[in-house]
């Protein structure tokens, strides 16, 4: 916390934003609350549909549907986590001194991406390893992984910080973040349905990037009244 500095100017609100991240990335692995809840759900969840819908790996749709409920439900399990440990170490007051809005957003952002992107890198593998999925596109499916994690991260993100102070956090988050990321879903499971059968799935694509771009966009101009108040 020592290392972030409340500075105006989009230079220092990147820098201070890095800070955030840097921040949170040193607790959770000091901590591994979140990662670990994200993880072991997702390896948990992927071997609990492999031993009913394995015989389902090779259509595309189902194993698409599939893995993006995986995905969804594990980042539901660890995301609120980026504001709820900061009033549980009652730290948010400090960060509210030392960082713009704007840069703990971002440098929440980041943290989650990251977190996204890791538990990705373990369920993935073995979803498609264990409902043996055949996939035409790879460079495709992994964009939409890396991208879709962006998306859902995004609207995460911002539902945790509304969430931070309410009595039942992970009932309330699911509910606040599920009207938001419907879109995130249907956009990816369609698109990675098409990346699985070899087909164009760039639509799919650009709409979760305007998706991303809009929901951080409109995030920058709210969540100064969120973090805040």
């Amino acid at each position: 916390m020592k290392n972030i500095k409340r500075q105006s100017g989009f230079g220092n609100i990147v820098r201070s934003a890095w800070a955030v991240f840097a921040k949170d990335l040193i607790c959770e692995l000091r901590a591994r609350n979140a990662i670990s809840a994200i993880i072991l759900f997702a390896v948990t969840s992927v071997i609990a549909v492999s031993f009913t819908s394995s015989v389902w790996g090779g259509d595309s749709d189902i194993s698409s549907a599939l893995l993006w409920l995986v995905i969804y439900f594990s980042a539901m399990s660890g995301l609120s986590r980026s504001f709820v440990h900061e009033d549980e170490a009652s730290t948010s007051g400090t960060l509210k001194l030392a960082a713009q809005p704007n840069a703990v957003y971002l440098g929440k952002l980041a943290f989650n991406w990251a977190i996204m992107i890791a538990m990705e890198l373990v369920a993935v593998p073995l979803f498609v390893l264990f409902m043996s999925c055949k996939i035409a596109d790879w460079g495709m499916f992994t964009a939409l992984l890396i991208i879709g994690g962006l998306a859902l991260a995004v609207s995460a993100t911002m539902a945790a910080a509304m969430v931070a102070r309410a009595v039942v956090k992970g009932a309330l988050f699911a509910v606040i973040s599920f009207p938001l990321l419907i879109p995130v879903l249907a956009s990816a499971v369609h698109g990675t349905s098409l990346a699985m059968s070899g087909q164009n799935a760039a639509s799919d694509l650009r709409l979760l990037v305007y998706y991303s771009i809009t929901i951080i966009t409109t995030s920058l101009i709210l969540f100064k009244f969120i973090w805040e108040d």
